[in-house]
């Protein structure tokens, strides 16, 4: 099983800015790195994912805000956010699937508000 550490979360007010931050304790060049979000009383849902390659996927509400990144020899997966609103305010969880993987981070609280 691959540990997965979250970090950058935080409380922003609307239209600010965070960069969300994963680190895995193995090799995660070959596996889909993605991050999900939990708000209270909802379902998690995918917000954006990365493959080895680098191509990326983005949930419709956050296109043109939110970008995702990887670092394979770091074994890293970054989410730098903008221009966020208080529907972004979430518990935020990185994943790490594909090639028998399924694993997930503790998940790092973003919170939206003024």
């Amino acid at each position: 099983q691959v540990q997965l550490v979250e970090s950058g979360g935080g409380l922003v007010q609307p239209g600010g800015s965070l960069r969300l931050s994963c680190v895995a304790s193995e090799s995660i060049r070959f596996n889909i790195m993605g991050w999900y979000r939990q708000a209270p009383g909802k379902q998690r849902e995918l917000v954006a994912d990365i493959d080895g390659g680098g191509t990326a996927y983005y949930a419709d509400s956050v296109k043109g805000r939110f970008a995702i990144s990887r670092d394979n020899a770091k074994n890293t997966a970054s989410l730098q956010m903008n221009s966020l609103k208080p529907e972004d305010t979430a518990v935020y969880y990185c994943n790490v699937r594909g090639l028998g993987r399924n694993d997930w981070g503790q998940g790092t609280q973003v919170t939206v508000s003024s």
